[in-house]
This record gives structure tokens, sequence and C-alpha cells, in this order.
């Protein structure tokens, strides 16, 4: 019993442990407040959403699941230098982690594919993707990702706690010996396959709009909507990257655990990979904050609303609405199709 209780003890210093419980609860706040608003603003001007925002709704609540049924308790566990609550806690954490990290990469993925289809048909602005379609990918994704994570329960692969002690994974270590084809399955379907997808979508639309800017110099309207894919472009690249570039740490330190021994690396070094990769429930709210300046002026509508205690005035009418529009020159509203949650998908 002793034996099984210290691979739950913190392996790092007491002030690091207080340090990793700070920073889980200041990426707890900020994901959950963040994807909130991300989902109040979807909320809000859900008689105008477009069929692929579903996909960025359903991005938002992904991120936001895995800040509210996980952070709390690695948060807690690190204040208390011990992972609480055993066997069962750790397998809880560790399928719900896989299961929102495979939810997170297919919902990249489809959004890459459903834009690069939309970029097919940029003087077609009318030809849409129909909800019915988007909600069956969107199922898809819960169910793809809820199948990969019971894979490990049923047998195939496992879940145990990371080096440190203070958070729960797959157990790369012990799955070299059990489980390895799982290991080599996963990175496949679950990172490698979604990555080139990504990047295969997105460096087409980028040759897409290059011709069509190259093409139609002397439109305006097709000029007009080329502006606005290529904000679109990236925006979804920025947040695509940032889930990549966020987890790409996590799986070079997994991947040295499964082919070496993972004693050999130091605590803290397996530490900021797993600290850096839970970061990417924040990052997406960040950037649409950033770099889309719809999305800013409804956030600050928001507060604006929230601080004169008044609801706020929702209309459908496009001129009262102008905070949702692109800040490009349009010349009609037949060319202003396109507003900025499209750019948000």
């Amino acid at each position: 019993m002793a034996v099984q209780m210290d691979i739950y003890s913190s392996t790092l210093s007491p002030a690091l442990d207080i340090c990793t419980g700070c920073y889980m609860l200041v990426v707890a706040v900020l994901s959950i407040v963040g994807n909130v608003l991300v989902l109040v603003v979807a909320a809000k001007r859900s008689s105008r959403m477009k069929a692929p925002e579903l996909l960025n709704v359903n991005l938002a609540v992904t991120d936001l699941g895995a800040a509210v049924t996980m952070y709390p308790l690695a948060a807690a566990s690190a204040w208390n230098h011990h992972w609480l609550g055993g066997d069962a806690t750790c397998v809880y954490y560790g399928l719900i982690g896989f299961f929102f990290g495979v939810a997170s990469i297919m919902n990249l993925t489809l959004l890459a594919i459903v834009r690069f289809t939309v970029s097919i048909n940029m003087k077609s602005p009318n030809e849409k993707i129909s909800f019915k379609n988007v909600k069956i990918l969107c199922m898809w994704t819960w169910l793809y990702a809820l199948i990969w994570a019971l894979f490990p329960i049923l047998g195939w692969g496992r879940y145990g706690p990371e080096p440190f002690g203070l958070s729960c994974s797959l157990a790369w270590g012990q799955m070299k010996h059990e489980g390895f084809s799982m290991v080599i399955a996963m990175f496949s379907f679950n990172l490698i396959m979604p990555c080139v997808i990504i990047i295969c979508c997105y460096f087409g639309i980028a040759i897409k709009l290059y011709l069509a800017y190259n093409k139609s110099m002397n439109s305006n309207r097709v000029l007009n909507i080329v502006k606005l894919q290529r904000r679109l472009l990236m925006i979804a690249v920025l947040v695509s990257l940032g889930f990549i570039v966020s987890w790409a740490p996590y799986g070079i330190v997994s991947l040295w655990s499964l082919f070496s021994d993972s004693s050999t690396i130091p605590p803290e070094v397996s530490l900021l990979p797993c600290m850096f990769a839970k970061g990417s429930t924040a990052y997406n709210p960040l950037i649409y904050y950033i770099f889309s300046q719809g999305f800013k002026r409804e956030v600050k509508q928001l507060c604006w609303c929230c601080r004169r205690s008044n609801p706020c005035h929702i209309s459908n009418n496009i001129n009262d609405n102008k905070m949702c529009m692109v800040d490009v020159d349009v010349t009609s509203r037949a060319q202003a199709t396109f507003s900025l949650e499209e750019i948000e998908e």
C-alpha cells in the first residue's frame, strides 16, 4: 500500500509545487473566462450564426470542459504536495485529459477541412455547409474522442501518474511493454495525420488566395472576399498552431519516456511540457480577442452592459450589428455576406 501511495507523491520541491498550483489556477481562470465569453458571444448572435461556426463553439466547449473538470484537481494536488484521490482520480484525470485532447485536435482538423472547402467557393459565399452536416461532424468528434479515451480502460494501453507525481495521463513508460501498438496508433491517427491534414488544407488555402488575388485585381468584390479569407486564414492558423506547438514538447518527452528510461528525465523537465500543454485551453480566446475586431467589440459591449446592469440590445438587423462586420471597405450589403464570425471559424 505504501508503494502504491509513493507513485502519487510529488517529486518536486514544495516551492515548485506551490508555483505549479498557482499556474494551474491562473490557466483555469483564463480558460474558463475566455471560453465562456466565446460561448456567450456565440449565444448572443445565435440567430445569425453560420453553420461552420458550430465548430468554433465545439472547440470552446472542449477547452472549457478541460479547464473545469481537470485543472482544479491538479491545482489542489499541487498545493497538497500529493495527488488527491489515488487510482480512481488518476484514471479519471487521464481519461478526461485524453478525451478532450483528442476532441480538440479532431475539431481543429475539421475546421481546416471546412475552411478549405469554403475557400474553394470564395466567389459564391452563399454556398454554405449545412447545419445538419456540421452537427454530424461535431457529434463525430465527441464519439471519436470517447472511443480513444476508453481504449486504455478496456485494456489497450493504460493510464498512470506523470513522473513528477502531480498529474496523470497515459502511462508512457509502462506502455513500452504493454500497449505499444496503442501508442503507435494514437500518434499516427491523433497527431501525425491531423497535423498533415491541417498543414495541407491551410497551405491549399494560401495558394488559392494567392491565385485569386492575382486574377481579380480589377474586381473590388473578389478582393474584399480575398481579404476576409486572408484574415480568416491567419486566425485559423494561429489557433491550430497554438494547439500543436503547445502539445509538441509534451509529445517529445512522452516519446522519450517510451523509448528510453523515464527515470533519466528530471521531474522538472517533465513538468514544463505538461504545464505548457495545459495552457493551450486559454490561447484561443486570446487569439480571437487580439486578431478579431468583431469579437473584441462584442466582449467590450458585454462588459459595458454588465457595468450598466442593463440587458444588451440584440438585433438581427445588419445595421444594428456593425460590430460583427469586418473592418474592410464593403460597397454593398451583398458584398458584406462574410461576417467576422466567419473569420473566427
